[in-house]
């Protein structure tokens, strides 16, 4: 027997780049829960973000965070308490990477050379977050609730944030370019946090899991190599990002509407 986990990227592939709604996923979000496939978020998101967002979409399952530096998995989920698991806030926790202050202390090295060049998080008020994100006031303050890595709004050229990159490459950190803005943190990737939930999945059912992952942006590239079935959702603002699997789809609508059509298709819903 085979059983289907679908892992998504949020913002641009389940929710709406620009509006984050995710109306228009519903009718497949319905006939998941209607089948007991379980819809994993795996996002860029704080776990203090996903906590909201999970109840508004109705997921009661596991989700990755920050770019898989941990999987949170609620009590239940699992018949035993998942390997390698401590208990944080009402979650199984399984975390992959240093926690934020280590990554702070690097940027803190680099900031002279690269000064006035970028903006980090922790250094921006909720307006400024408001107006990099275009998240609303209680949405801007959840994601600036950071455990594990800190995103950097780029205001220099693009040959300079390469210059960058590599700076903080180079001290140890493992950069990641989302939509709008630079992920500093450690050796930890969604593929990695997939990869880990499927095989602790497999060991506590004792069956094989069919992974489905659907992403829009260059972060979810590990993703989408990681799951059995990758599923590339069209962006308004980004290229598909290259996926180096014999076979990739990719949808032909945008967002929650291409995560809708190609759900669908994939699994007869």
């Amino acid at each position: 027997m085979t059983s289907t986990l679908v892992f998504t990227d949020m913002d641009g592939t389940l929710l709406d780049h620009h509006t984050y709604s995710f109306d228009a996923a519903k009718p497949a979000l319905n006939a998941l829960e209607q089948k007991q496939i379980p819809v994993i978020p795996t996002t860029s998101k704080t776990f203090a973000e996903m906590k909201v967002l999970r109840d508004q979409i109705g997921l009661n399952g596991p989700f990755i965070i920050e770019n898989g530096a941990a999987v949170y998995i609620p009590h239940g989920f699992f018949k035993q308490k998942p390997a390698g698991t401590v208990w944080v806030d009402g979650y199984w926790c399984k975390a992959f990477i240093s926690s934020k202050n280590y990554w702070l202390k690097l940027l803190d090295k680099v900031s002279k050379e690269f000064k006035d060049e970028f903006t980090q998080f922790s250094a921006m008020d909720i307006e400024d977050i408001q107006e990099a994100t275009g998240l609303d006031a209680k949405s801007a303050m959840l994601a600036s609730q950071r455990q594990f890595g800190e995103p950097v709004l780029w205001k220099g050229t693009n040959e300079r944030k390469q210059a960058f990159i590599k700076a903080i490459s180079d001290r140890g950190a493992t950069p990641l370019e989302g939509g709008r803005f630079v992920h500093v943190s450690g050796n930890s990737d969604k593929g990695q946090a997939l990869a880990w939930l499927v095989a602790e999945y497999q060991r506590q059912n004792v069956q094989k899991v069919n992974a489905i992952a659907l992403g829009d942006g260059k972060n979810d590239i590990a993703m989408l190599e990681a799951a059995d079935t990758a599923v590339r959702i069209l962006s308004p603002v980004n290229p598909p990002p290259e996926v180096k699997k014999e076979e990739v789809y990719t949808s032909t609508l945008p967002g929650p509407q291409g995560w809708n059509e190609m759900l669908t298709q994939l699994l007869s819903l």
